[in-house]
């Protein structure tokens, strides 16, 4: 059964020799190389770049996540005292080097008292989180917001 087998792989990989990788490296019509090779090296491209964007979105919706949920560990007290929050932060990223300065997030965080008219007005805020990042030359950013309650979803605090 394997001697069938390796018969089988063999005839595959002579036919990709003599029909495919022919027409990989030429183009049909006037037989230059280099036009379906040029298409393929641009979706190569064109794969990694779009990785390298979804990396860097993933991590900033980290960084994100990160400092929300370092608030909801905080008193009411402590996130109404103002400077006790940086309003400014830096976060450094880069998967591939553990000594180089790498990809740089830059964020703000402001804490304001929401715009409603309600009763429960002075015991709520609202968070926003801004971030902003550079991939090649495409400046990007995300940003989040969201409300704090005097009291939240549970009464403690670690």
């Amino acid at each position: 059964m394997s001697d069938i087998f390796f018969r089988r792989k063999y005839r595959v990989i002579k036919a990709f020799r003599r029909h495919i990788a022919p027409a990989l490296l030429q183009n049909q019509t006037d037989g230059r190389p280099g036009t379906t090779c040029a298409a393929l090296l641009t979706g190569i491209t064109s794969g990694f770049f779009t990785m390298r964007m979804a990396r860097e979105n993933l991590r900033a919706t980290q960084i994100i996540l990160e400092k929300v949920e370092t608030i909801r560990l905080y008193s009411w007290d402590q996130i109404n005292t103002p400077g006790f929050i940086p309003a400014t932060f830096t976060q450094v990223y880069d998967p591939t080097r553990t000594n180089s300065a790498g990809l740089t997030y830059n964020g703000t965080m402001t804490i304001t008292t929401p715009a409603i008219s309600n009763s429960y007005k002075d015991d709520l805020r609202m968070l926003t989180v801004n971030l902003s990042w550079t991939t090649g030359s495409i400046p990007r950013t995300r940003q989040f917001s969201t409300f704090i309650a005097r009291d939240g979803l549970q009464n403690y605090t670690y």
